[in-house]
């Protein structure tokens, strides 16, 4: 069980470094090189996701598959799916139950922060 935890808590510190990443580049995008901002957006998504299967394929999970290509895209499938499901939950927890917009994005990021962890950890990294 500690194992686990630990291997949560890392997950959780590879996450923080991908939202310091996800928001510089998309600001940098955006506001410096005054790109669309959906365009930005993706920019930043990308290179955090990208960061974050890096860190968590070598510090997380030390993983050794060598199939470096289909554990990306499955960790991207997760992630893509850990989106979705983040839109989902701060549409239900600002617009349904009516919760201000910041802490339901709280509440969304912990919940998807639990399937992304859970998914990967069985999924992508098994």
């Amino acid at each position: 069980m500690m194992e686990l935890l630990l291997k949560l808590l890392k997950f959780c510190t590879v996450g923080l470094s991908g939202f310091v990443i996800d928001f510089f580049f998309t600001w940098l995008c955006k506001e410096k090189f005054k790109w669309n901002k959906f365009v930005s957006n993706s920019i930043g998504f990308t290179l955090a996701a990208s960061s974050n299967y890096l860190l968590n394929r070598t510090w997380t999970f030390k993983s050794e598959n060598p199939d470096l290509g289909g554990e990306y895209l499955s960790f991207l499938a997760v992630s893509l799916i850990g989106l979705s499901l983040n839109n989902l939950f701060l549409y239900l927890f600002h617009e349904k139950v009516k919760v201000n917009f910041y802490p339901a994005k709280v509440f969304a990021i912990a919940l998807v922060t639990l399937w992304n962890f859970l998914a990967n950890y069985f999924f992508t990294f098994r």
